[in-house]
């Protein structure tokens, strides 16, 4: 049932040309990125969010649901993504602005993991990370079809909202959560 809706909402975005359809690894640099990049939010309210286990930058095991009682975003990305680079300065904004309210765990999409260790070491980025190897089926579990795409699951493990994209309309939203 939950995996139906999820399908049903992404379809959704999927008909609206914004997802993209390409799970492969991409070697897009910034100035190769689409500014007219349109961004979608999917509600996803009350459905329970998908546990999963990745290793962590040290190769140490973490599980989503040791994470509860807080909220979390779960942000997929990748180096090669020109927009989740894009929106880096402004997620640490908002994780220095809102410190403790919530953590972000980063997910690792298409990158070999030198590379992935590489863009967190190079970005300097704060927050919890984990690497996805592509044998991984957490971009399913989650029908991750485009980057970034940013899910905020609430401190109940229930999917508050999905962001797929970049747009400030993200950070609308956290600041009307966290006031």
């Amino acid at each position: 049932m939950k995996k139906i809706l999820l399908s049903m909402m992404l379809a959704v975005v999927a008909m609206s040309g914004c997802a993209d359809n390409s799970k492969k690894q991409a070697d897009s640099s910034m100035e190769a990125v689409d500014n007219s990049q349109e961004t979608v939010a999917v509600e996803a309210d009350g459905i329970e969010a998908p546990d999963f286990t990745l290793n962590d930058l040290n190769g140490k095991p973490l599980t989503l649901s040791s994470l509860r009682g807080k909220y979390v975003i779960l942000d997929f990305w990748g180096s090669w993504c020109g927009w989740c680079i894009k929106g880096i300065p402004q997620m640490k904004e908002y994780y220095q602005k809102y410190a403790g309210k919530f953590e972000i765990l980063g997910i690792d999409c298409n990158d070999p993991e030198a590379k992935w260790k590489a863009a967190v070491e190079k970005y300097e980025l704060p927050w919890l990370h984990v690497y996805n190897p592509r044998d991984s089926k957490v971009l399913d579990q989650y029908e991750i079809q485009g980057f970034p795409t940013k899910i905020i699951v609430g401190p109940d493990g229930k999917i508050v909202k999905t962001i797929i994209g970049e747009d400030p309309a993200f950070y609308t939203f956290l600041d009307e959560l966290f006031k």
